[in-house]
């Protein structure tokens, strides 16, 4: 008998995608979910189809009557009726963190962190232990094409859990890891902590909980003595030398301390070989061969949303990337550049948060005029309210290009179909997600 069965845990915001994995988690240990969440989406459908209740109205009356623990995202509003009800009910209430935390607790964790990179990092590791053998439990920030889902399950109780650590809100700061990878500390959630030097000092609290080791991208400034330092430079412990890139496909050599090892990754992008460099050093840290490491990241098939090349035939490609922060979207660009030189890119990006694209315009114009044709979303709210002044119309007009134009939504598969574009990438953390499919399946007819 599972240790939850016939209790009920309720959850506040489930259908986002840390959260519809920790709801996973909790239904393989015998409990029922139930939960909230504000729109229904394809990840709340397959939620539901686990059996899984979700109700997409904040009514107070919807909630069940026996709940045994409440955890909640900290996207969703603060007056939210659901939470101040469940307030009032003397019932114990988490944020996503702290669960994660009292999961990990009770596993050894490796606990991926960066302000980019997380997401593919995490599934890297996740991939690799998998493969080889080893037990693990994996909770993933995006659908890992390998596990065709953001939740790895292990067959016991003594796994390894591989957790991706955001760094949103100080969530990361609640974790135990035995063993942690810092990939990025670029400027960002400045919402939640006001200036970058706020946010380093919490990637270096992050550090300082570490139990272990201390996985870090050359050039950050992390502070500890337990670090191993990777990145393209000849003072890290473990150095990446791309060999070549082409057609999606990454030829490297990692030289560390103990090995020389060459790696043939089916992803483009000096971004991507950092990240495999990075999940590398961790499967390395728990004792798997190195070749054994090299053999997995050959069948490793990447994340949903990263890179996520859609369609690539002989006139047209479609590329899907989650980017939402300018140094992600140069990163994008760059590997697509590369994988695809003499190709025409056409570029729908939807910027994220009113307060992102105000603290970022300047940074944003710059990497958005890579692109040779730029399509402009509205910005997606998510949490916050509308910030006088900014837009995506005065975020079009800082863009130092000829080739640019608003679109919204209603009209973007119409606009697309009569572009017919070379290579089309569609950017964002918000609800361009949406057009995914019918986009793919359009540019099929083609």
């Amino acid at each position: 008998m599972n240790n939850g069965e016939g209790q009920i845990i309720y959850m506040l915001g489930i259908g986002g995608i840390g959260m519809s994995a920790l709801a996973r988690y909790y239904q393989s240990q015998g409990y029922t979910m139930a939960g909230y969440d504000r729109t229904p989406s394809p990840l709340t459908k397959q939620l539901e189809d686990e059996g899984m209740a979700i109700h997409y109205e904040d009514n107070p009356n919807l909630l069940p009557a026996l709940i045994k623990f409440v955890v909640y995202t900290p996207a969703v509003p603060k007056d939210l009726k659901e939470l101040e009800a469940l307030k009032q009910r003397n019932i114990k209430i988490m944020k996503r963190s702290e669960a994660l935390g009292q999961i990990s607790g009770h596993h050894f964790t490796i606990a991926v962190a960066g302000t980019h990179g997380k997401t593919t990092t995490t599934a890297m590791v996740a991939h690799i232990l998998h493969i080889c053998g080893k037990d693990t439990t994996a909770f993933i920030g995006g659908i890992a094409n390998n596990f065709n889902s953001n939740l790895l399950l292990s067959k016991g109780k003594d796994s390894i859990m591989v957790v991706e650590a955001d760094e949103f809100d100080r969530s990361f700061l609640k974790l135990h890891p035995n063993i942690s990878i810092i990939n990025s500390i670029d400027a960002d959630h400045l919402d939640i902590y006001g200036d970058k030097q706020h946010l380093v000092q919490s990637f270096n609290d992050f550090a300082q909980l570490t139990e272990e080791k201390v996985i870090v991208k050359e050039g950050l400034d992390i502070h500890t003595d337990r670090g191993i330092h990777f990145g393209f430079g000849d003072r890290n412990d473990y150095r990446a030398h791309i060999i070549r890139s082409e057609k999606g496909v990454t030829d490297f050599v990692i030289n560390g301390e103990d090995t020389t090892t060459a790696i043939q990754l089916p992803m483009a992008g000096r971004h991507n070989v950092l990240n495999a460099t990075a999940a590398f050093i961790a499967a390395r840290s728990i004792g798997i061969p190195a070749t054994d490491i090299a053999e997995a990241l050959t069948s490793f098939k990447g994340v949903k949303r990263r890179f996520d090349i859609r369609v690539n035939n002989e006139k047209h490609c479609y590329i899907d990337d989650y980017a939402h922060h300018p140094e992600e979207i140069r990163s994008c660009l760059t590997a697509v550049r590369d994988s695809f030189p003499e190709k025409h890119i056409t570029l729908v990006f939807q910027p994220h948060l009113f307060s992102r694209t105000r603290d970022f315009m300047d940074e944003f114009a710059s990497v958005l005029a890579m692109a040779d044709e730029l399509i402009l979303l509205d910005i997606y709210p998510a949490r916050e309210l509308p910030i006088e002044g900014i837009t995506s119309e005065a975020l079009l007009n800082k863009v130092n290009a000829s080739n640019k134009k608003n679109c919204q939504k209603s009209e973007l598969i119409d606009l697309i179909d009569r572009e017919k574009p070379e290579l089309l990438i569609t950017m964002g953390a918000g609800d361009i997600d949406r057009f995914v499919e019918p986009l793919e399946k359009l540019i099929k007819t083609w």
